[in-house]
């Protein structure tokens, strides 16, 4: 059964996707931006290390709606739009968010705009605990 989930309390999606699909226990979730979850007009957050920390934040919201957290995170893709700048000072927030050695297996990548003029977005594939 394939589920597709738009989670309360999220941030409204700035595209037509719904904020995670499940499958098989398999979470797929959408990449969040750095946007405030209670205020879709909010200016973002200044700097990757504000923006970064709003996006898991925003990422824990969505898992937290489908039954799942950071600790059933599979594998990330982070994209960048200023890598060389931003790479240290992201990778610094996100570690922050991990224990260690329970690292998620991870992609980033350098691209040249994101919506609302963000700086990072990160989406996800966790797996929810079976039983």
């Amino acid at each position: 059964m394939i589920e597709f989930m738009m989670i309360a309390g999220a941030p409204t999606p700035v595209a037509p996707f719904s904020h995670v699909v499940a499958a098989d226990g398999w979470l797929f979730v959408t990449g969040q931006m750095p946007t405030d979850p209670h205020d879709d007009s909010a200016p973002l957050p200044e700097g990757i290390g504000a923006q970064t920390r709003r996006v898991i934040d925003n990422l824990r919201l969505v898992l937290g709606g489908a039954g799942s957290g950071l600790h059933d995170i599979v594998m990330a893709r982070v994209y960048l739009t200023q890598f060389e700048r931003d790479y240290e000072a992201m990778n610094a927030v996100y570690r922050s968010y991990f224990p260690p050695g329970r690292l998620p297996a991870r992609t980033c990548i350098g691209v040249t705009g994101l919506a609302r003029g963000a700086l990072v977005e990160i989406d996800l594939l966790a797996r929810r605990a079976q039983g």
